[in-house]
C-alpha cells in the first residue's frame, strides 16, 4: 500500500514509524448498522470510534502526550474488542495512519501532514471485486454493497468535508504504477486555515 511504501522511506532516514489504520477503530457491527446494512449515512457517520482513536492513539502521540499508545482497539473481522495492550513510542517516532474519512472535522486537527488519495469510483469497484468477492460471497453482492452503501457514503464525505481542499498533497492513484501528485498551493493552505478556524 501507499502507507507501507511511505513507511519504508521514512524508516530509511532512521526515524521509527508507527503504522496504524482506522480499520482498527471500527465500532461493533450492531452500532455500525443501526441505520441499516445499505445506509450510506450509516457508513459515513457510524462506522468508526473516533473518541477511542483520540484517547488511545492520537492524544498520547500528540503534543505533550505520554507516548503510551494502542494501535487498535477492535477486530473488525471477528466483531470483537482486542485485548488491552499498550506500546511506548520513541520520542522521534512518526505516526503513519491511513484509512477512509480521515479529514473529517473530528480528526482534521490531529494530523501534521495530510495526504488525500483519490481513485475513480469505477476503479474502486473493480479493485473491490477482486479483493472482497470471497468475503461477500459473490461479485454481484460486492457491486450491490458498493453501489448502495460505500460509494454514496464516500459522496457524503466529499460533499460535506471537501477533503481535497484540506490536504497538503493529493495523490491520483487510478494507476498505482504511475500515481500523480498535486501539492497544495499557498492559496490552498490559506483556505484550509480559514476553514479550520470557523
Amino acid at each position: 500500500t501507499l502507507g507501507d511504501e511511505l513507511a519504508a522511506l521514512i524508516q530509511a532516514t532512521g526515524r521509527p514509524v508507527i503504522r496504524a489504520s482506522v480499520d482498527g477503530f471500527h465500532r461493533p457491527r450492531v452500532a455500525r448498522l443501526t441505520r441499516g446494512t445499505e445506509s450510506p449515512e450509516g457508513y459515513y457517520r457510524d462506522s468508526f470510534d473516533y473518541p477511542a482513536l483520540h484517547e488511545v492513539l492520537l492524544t498520547p502521540l500528540g503534543p505533550g502526550g505520554h507516548r503510551r499508545y494502542r494501535r487498535a482497539v477492535f477486530d473488525h473481522p471477528t466483531d470483537s474488542p482486542l485485548p488491552y495492550a499498550t506500546e511506548y513510542a520513541p520520542h522521534d517516532a512518526v505516526l503513519l495512519f491511513d484509512g477512509v474519512f480521515l479529514l473529517r472535522p473530528e480528526l482534521i486537527d490531529a494530523w501534521d501532514f495530510r495526504i488525500f488519495v483519490t481513485v475513480p469510483f469505477e476503479e474502486t469497484v473493480r479493485r473491490a471485486v477482486l479483493r472482497d468477492r470471497d468475503l461477500f460471497g459473490s461479485e454481484a453482492i460486492v457491486r450491490q454493497r458498493y453501489a448502495e452503501r460505500y460509494l454514496p457514503g464516500q459522496r457524503i464525505y466529499l460533499e460535506e468535508v471537501r477533503p481535497e481542499s484540506l490536504a497538503d498533497v493529493m495523490v491520483d492513484n487510478a494507476d498505482p504504477q504511475a500515481p500523480q501528485l498535486r501539492w497544495a498551493s499557498a492559496a490552498d493552505h490559506r483556505r484550509r486555515g480559514e476553514k479550520a478556524s470557523r
